[in-house]
């Protein structure tokens, strides 16, 4: 099947690492990135939610991603998270991400706001038509307030070839089936939910974009190459394996405990900034005690 544009089977949403006064360590995020790339993340996304997005200046966006471009030297594909509830704002932000040198952007549905579908078609051609970068749409009912449509996808797919990719963040294997069924074939689904990267792919999905890839990247590498091996019950029996921590990552609000993960590699901080706030002791243990199954 030839692609419209590759970036991989694992995405990492990655995190942003910070000092104790929560500025940004560079330090540990060189570290980070050499990390991912060596443990089977194919791209990089930089300013995710996952990268703590909504406490991020537009600056820090953009210096955070000129330093992970710099130490990644083209060893992995490069995306930036570049999603607006504005439309003039995000089309702004995917300019600054071509300026910056992205190899694509996620674009995630507006929020707050609440368009309507026809609004959805407005708001992503408009900034489909302002470039030439990869698009990933970025559908997450959860933090949005709003779904956007397998038909709205599909239209989208089909009019815009550069709108190369969808991030569903839904746990509804209906919907998956329909996006898959509404959209041309060298579309790509990529799973916003690590525990349902499995599930997904068995209705047409192609990969994940992670959270869980910052500890267990070849492990869920081997479980999607498996599965398209057609080695189903060994990927299952994986899938299986590694579902406790999918979850317990996700037992505070998103980046807090992959961060407190990451720390206990030491490989970062577990600092956050405000409104976040770091796990109690009490939080830490039960995290590690899933956490260390999976860590030497």
């Amino acid at each position: 099947m030839t692609m419209r544009f590759d970036a991989g089977e694992i995405i990492t949403a990655m995190v942003t690492p910070m000092n104790e006064d929560r500025k940004i360590d560079f330090t540990s995020l060189e570290k980070l990135v050499n990390h991912l790339i060596d443990t089977g993340t194919d791209a990089i996304l930089v300013a995710g939610t996952t990268g703590e997005s909504p406490t991020l200046t537009h600056d820090e966006e953009v210096e955070i991603f000129k330093f992970v471009k710099e130490k990644a030297s083209g060893r992995c594909k490069l995306i930036m998270g570049a999603g607006s509830n504005c439309t003039i704002t995000a089309v702004q932000a995917t300019k600054n991400a071509k300026e910056a040198g992205a190899d694509a952007i996620l674009s995630v549905v507006p929020y707050y706001n609440k368009p309507s579908q026809k609004g959805l078609i407005e708001h992503f051609g408009t900034i489909a038509q302002s470039t030439d970068l990869p698009i990933i749409l970025y559908n997450i009912p959860g933090r949005t307030g709003i779904t956007m449509n397998p038909e709205t996808i599909g239209q989208l797919a089909e009019k815009y070839k550069n709108i190369f990719a969808v991030k569903q963040s839904i746990p509804n294997m209906d919907i998956i089936t329909e996006t898959r069924r509404c959209c041309p074939e060298d579309f790509m689904i990529y799973s916003g939910d690590d525990s349902l990267t499995l599930p997904m792919m068995s209705v047409g999905a192609y990969g994940v974009i992670s959270v869980a890839s910052h500890i267990i990247g070849r492990e869920m590498k081997s479980m999607i190459n498996l599965f398209k091996s057609g080695r189903i019950a060994e990927a299952t029996e994986l899938h299986l394996k590694l579902y406790p921590l999918f979850k317990k990552i996700f037992m505070a609000p998103n980046p807090v405990p992959v961060k407190q993960c990451l720390e206990k590699m030491g490989l970062i901080k577990n600092y956050v900034r405000r409104p976040l706030v770091e796990l109690d002791n009490e939080e830490k243990e039960e995290l590690y005690s899933v956490l260390n199954n999976f860590i030497k």
